[in-house]
């Protein structure tokens, strides 16, 4: 298969969703099956299994979909799509975590809150 003259494998891409009638409907199973892509749904109820991706989704759209209108091709989208989760993760400052970006949080904590290991010579 290929996307754009690229070629992919199969079970390459996972479609994540919510347990809402359109992502449980056959035509949508039958869809991301002929395209290769693996559907997961999260637990029924489960709200915090959405809850980040929503305000994420709704970020990226704000930020870089909307804007970026009329997309001409799908790899101009991924590559939009890769340039900008580069950004999100290592240079956009979240207020909630101190006005930093999450990179650099996330080592900021791994680094306080991982005990030191014991070492011993022989």
């Amino acid at each position: 298969m290929t996307r754009d003259g690229y070629p992919y494998r199969q079970g390459e891409l996972i479609h994540h969703s919510d347990a809402g009638s359109q992502y449980t409907a056959f035509a949508l199973a039958e869809h991301l099956d002929r395209a290769g892509i693996a559907a997961s749904i999260g637990s029924a109820g489960d709200a915090y299994d959405n809850a980040l991706m929503e305000s994420t989704i709704g970020l990226f759209k704000t930020e870089l979909i909307k804007p970026g209108r009329p997309w001409k091709k799908l790899s101009q989208v991924e590559l939009a799509t890769a340039e900008w989760i580069n950004w999100y993760c290592h240079r956009r400052l979240h207020g909630e975590i101190g006005h930093v970006p999450p990179v650099e949080y996330e080592t900021t904590y791994y680094m306080q809150n991982t005990k030191p290991q014991v070492t011993t010579t022989i």
